[in-house]
């Protein structure tokens, strides 16, 4: 089995995951409407980035800013509705308003999508507990990744914490992935790599004439050298 870092770019729309796949993306990460931090795709552009690339798709189920879970039948429907055109990974994630984990509309989503694998995205950045909450999510069906920066403020500020959560894999809560994403940059590699951390995800990064502009091929190649060095 490849020791290989994974690489997680975000892509909102075939072009983009096309230049990801060709600089060295092992996944993508689908949104629209960055402008609220990414939202749902729409079916179609799911379809078409499905059709363009082969490598794996995660699909944000999302349909506000912020992290409430806001209309959980309607996240059902759209769940439901990309899982009957093919999806088979997603991205999901609530909070309630004392910062505890919606588990809810957690649970709902995941009872509408078995058998597949999801990560919890930066809503664990906002949590009144980290801890807490990665032990009331443990064991739900399909989690395999934390989507996290290690704080709201982004890696500069949360690189202790995601250093020492690393430390604790395969305790109670700690068994998934630690995807870093959020204010991530170059340098930031060796120290998470020197941490056994083997997983990232960039987005602007990606993007050199910002989220107005495609991403750039060049740039995640980049991205794919310093993983892999």
């Amino acid at each position: 089995m490849s020791n290989r870092a994974l690489l997680e770019v975000i892509a909102l729309d075939a072009q983009d995951a096309v230049a990801a796949q060709a600089g060295g993306a092992d996944r993508l990460e689908l949104v629209t409407d960055m402008a609220a931090d990414g939202l749902t795709p729409p079916l179609k552009t799911f379809a078409a980035i499905r059709a363009a690339v082969d490598i794996p798709l995660r699909v944000m189920l999302r349909s506000t800013d912020g992290f409430a879970a806001g209309d959980v039948d309607a996240l059902v429907r759209d769940a439901q509705a990309l899982r009957g055109e093919g999806a088979e990974e997603f991205v999901l994630g609530f909070l309630d308003g004392t910062g505890e984990p919606d588990m809810e509309a957690v649970r709902a989503l995941v009872s509408a999508l078995p058998g597949c694998r999801w990560t919890f995205h930066r809503a664990i950045d906002r949590a009144a507990s980290r801890d807490a909450l990665r032990k009331e999510l443990a064991g739900l069906p399909g989690l395999d990744t934390y989507l996290t920066a290690g704080s709201a403020l982004g890696v500069d500020d949360g690189l202790p914490v995601l250093v020492a959560e690393a430390a604790r894999r395969g305790e109670p809560g700690y068994e998934p992935r630690i995807l870093v994403g959020g204010g991530l940059r170059l340098s930031h590699v060796p120290v998470l790599r020197d941490a056994g951390i083997d997983a990232v995800h960039i987005g602007g990064a990606s993007r050199p004439l910002g989220w107005a502009g495609p991403v750039s091929a060049e740039a995640v190649a980049g991205w794919r050298a310093v993983l892999d060095a």
